[in-house]
């Protein structure tokens, strides 16, 4: 009865996440016109593409048993993540909690609270981003059946786009007698373009698929450098184990 009433709450909440329109977006590009596709993701439950990665890896948990019914989850995350973990996980009976570097967003920190969730704020002292896996690493191994996501390493987090995002992105473009020349997307995990980026090329090899970084921290083209810069939730100190960049373009 449990596990009936579990898949009926993953499949109503599977009803707000995904399934987001593609914007076209025409512009000037060395005095030609040109068209690029945006994905809306702000249309998912929470306001962002991190919905799809929680919903996907909190029900294949569910299915596998690693995640047991009213088990706590514990995740390191620089902001949106830790809304959707907040946002599924308390809607799925989960309590919560977020280890995020001190110096995010305030409204980022407001919301996770506001969901019902708690917050670990971690300074650079401690460690930084590396410093929430840490904490968020020893958090779960302390606790009794504590689940941890691990958005960075778990090959879930792809899935979860190589299954919606980048079949929604196909078929968009399909009903208009197109296919896409490139995809471009910010790396934070990497799940979206890892995922996004072996769907595509499946269906259509010809397809670029370009990572996006920071000028000011490009990690993933150094592989060591990092910086200051003001976009919150790519270039997270390291390159994530699921990235893979000899699947990618430079």
């Amino acid at each position: 009865m449990l596990k009936t009433a579990v898949r009926s709450r993953f499949r109503e909440l599977g009803h707000l996440v995904g399934n987001t329109p593609l914007m076209a977006i025409d512009c000037t590009y060395k005095g030609k016109p040109r068209r690029i596709y945006a994905k809306a993701e702000n249309f998912n439950l929470t306001g962002s593409i991190k919905d799809r990665m929680a919903l996907y890896i909190l029900s294949k948990a569910t299915d596998s048993g690693a995640l047991k019914p009213g088990a706590p989850i514990a995740e390191a995350t620089s902001g949106n993540t830790g809304i959707s973990f907040a946002a599924i996980g308390r809607a799925l009976g989960h309590p919560v909690t977020i280890f995020m570097p001190d110096w995010m967003s305030q409204e980022r920190k407001d919301l996770i609270r506001s969901l019902g969730a708690k917050i670990r704020l971690v300074s650079s002292q401690e460690g930084g981003f590396l410093g929430s896996i840490k904490l968020s690493e020893e958090f779960a191994a302390a606790g009794q059946g504590c689940f941890l996501p691990r958005q960075f390493s778990n090959e879930d987090n792809v899935a979860a786009h190589e299954r919606t995002t980048g079949p929604e992105i196909w078929s968009q473009l399909g009903f208009q007698g197109l296919k896409p020349d490139a995809f471009v997307a910010g790396v934070g995990t990497g799940g979206t373009i890892m995922g996004v980026g072996r769907y595509l090329k499946s269906v259509h090899p010809a397809v670029k698929i370009h990572p996006l970084e920071p000028a000011n921290s490009p990690t993933l083209s150094t592989g060591c450098k990092i910086g200051k810069h003001r976009i919150q939730g790519i270039s997270d100190e390291f390159i994530p184990a699921i990235v893979r960049l000899r699947e990618l373009d430079s």
